[in-house]
């Protein structure tokens, strides 16, 4: 399975519990975020789930930094609210891009690290995903580890880190 990762905030717990979940399924980390600006801000979130990756024996590979792609396409949704059409498109964009690179590397599903952001709408995320499933021919996985306390623990995680 291709996780898409946006940060170790959110993805070292999403990661934790996927691995719990699916023992037995190879994870390949996927750092796509071409949305991060500047770029040492990027570099400085890819060392950080880098870190996180290596701890949890996740393969990682980083995305292209596509920022300039990323922001043609945001033009005019500068002034969207969060959770509005802005972030449709970035979870379309980031999302979509992934889906590409596990069908490139042979996988046959994929998920977003996104799911766990408490900031995040769930639905847009999981119709993004499904939108992209769709086009290359891969399956889901959508669960919402935010529930049952999972923001949490994942905030708790963090610190701990």
């Amino acid at each position: 399975m291709l996780v898409h990762i946006c940060c170790s905030v959110d993805s070292h717990y999403f990661l934790q519990r996927l691995r719990a979940d699916r023992p037995h399924e190879r994870l390949i980390g996927y750092f796509y975020d071409p949305n991060i600006h500047p770029y040492s801000e990027f570099l400085m979130r890819f060392r950080d789930v880098k870190r996180s990756c290596e701890k949890l024996g996740v393969e990682l590979i980083c995305g292209e930094y596509e920022y300039e792609a990323w922001l043609e396409g945001a033009k005019g949704l500068e002034n969207e609210p969060e959770k509005g059409k802005r972030c449709a498109y970035c979870f379309d964009f980031r999302v979509g891009n992934s889906a590409k690179k596990a069908r490139e590397l042979g996988e046959k599903s994929i998920t977003t690290t996104l799911l766990m952001s408490p900031k995040k709408d769930f639905s847009q995320l999981e119709a993004a995903l499904d939108k992209a499933a769709s086009e290359y021919g891969l399956e889901t996985f959508a669960v919402d580890y935010r529930a049952g306390g999972g923001t949490n623990a994942q905030f708790e995680l963090a610190q701990k880190r």
